[in-house]
């Protein structure tokens, strides 16, 4: 990558980015599931528990070109792919490949509604179709992440966790008591009330 980040010609960066040319222009996320070009193996780039992306070991510093590639990644089976009609190639996530960096909240109990507007962008409203998981961290921590779409989450930052657990209350499910967040008839859980120490 050079210091402006623009693709170096014939490189894997720059024939993405020509391939994307015209979807770029495209409202919304492209159909990338729908896409199933070949796989041309592995590229040198990989998106950091940060959430930044870097290509060849430099970080890719041109949010528009982030926002691009980010439109284009999908999580198949084996890995984590960008994709454009005429080709797939695999790239390397740390962690998720989004942050969920401002959330918006309205309401309480099940008639709350939450929103995230993740590193990229995207805005998601939380609910059926886009859930929220919790994954308890080995020092008794625990990191909560929202599907955005496909099966790529966003990390939420922890600045915002802590906001997020404040928010939780204690259920019983099928027989369980249970500690998690409602939102919009939903409920998600965090841990067994049993659980809870440590958590925050």
């Amino acid at each position: 990558m050079t210091d402006s980040n623009t693709p170096s010609p014939g490189s894997a960066l720059a024939r993405l980015t020509e391939a994307l040319g015209t979807e770029a222009k495209r409202k919304g996320p492209p159909p990338v599931e729908r896409w199933n070009p070949p796989y041309c193996g592995e590229i040198d780039m990989r998106i950091a528990a940060d959430g930044s992306w870097h290509y060849m070991g430099s970080p890719i510093n041109r949010p528009a070109l982030v926002r691009l590639f980010s439109t284009v990644l999908r999580r198949d089976p084996e890995r984590y792919v960008l994709v454009t009609p005429v080709e797939r190639v695999g790239i390397a996530v740390e962690d998720a490949p989004f942050l969920a960096v401002e959330m918006a909240v309205e309401a309480e109990g099940d008639d709350r509604q939450i929103a995230f507007r993740t590193n990229v962008d995207d805005l998601v409203q939380v609910g059926f179709d886009h859930p929220l998981r919790f994954e308890q961290e080995e020092h008794g921590g625990v990191k909560p992440y929202v599907k955005v779409r496909g099966d790529l989450w966003a990390l939420v930052t922890r600045a915002l966790t802590m906001d997020l657990i404040a928010l939780a209350e204690e259920r019983e499910v099928e027989g369980r008591n249970l500690f998690g967040v409602a939102v919009k008839g939903a409920f998600f859980p965090i841990a067994s009330a049993s659980d809870l120490e440590g958590l925050a």
